[in-house]
């Protein structure tokens, strides 16, 4: 799709997928994934580097601290 006039636009091809059966979505997913995976200029993101999310599993006393913070931002407003 070299040509500017036969390029299909998200717009134009989001009503099909929706159309997808799960399984299908799926394997839409893991293509996409894959072609990113393969593209070295996905920006911010670089290639194979790991990148850590902070979740709150096993933070015990989190919820405490996240609780007391907003009660005293309560009394401040």
């Amino acid at each position: 799709m070299n040509n500017k006039s036969q390029s299909t636009t998200l717009n134009e091809i989001i009503p099909s997928v929706k159309q997808l059966s799960s399984i299908d979505k799926v394997k839409l997913i893991r293509i996409l994934a894959e072609d990113l995976d393969k593209s070295e200029s996905v920006y911010p993101l670089e290639p194979h580097k790991v990148y850590y999310l902070h979740t709150p599993y096993n933070m015990f006393g989190i919820a405490e601290m996240l609780m007391d913070t907003l009660k005293i931002s309560e009394v401040k407003t």
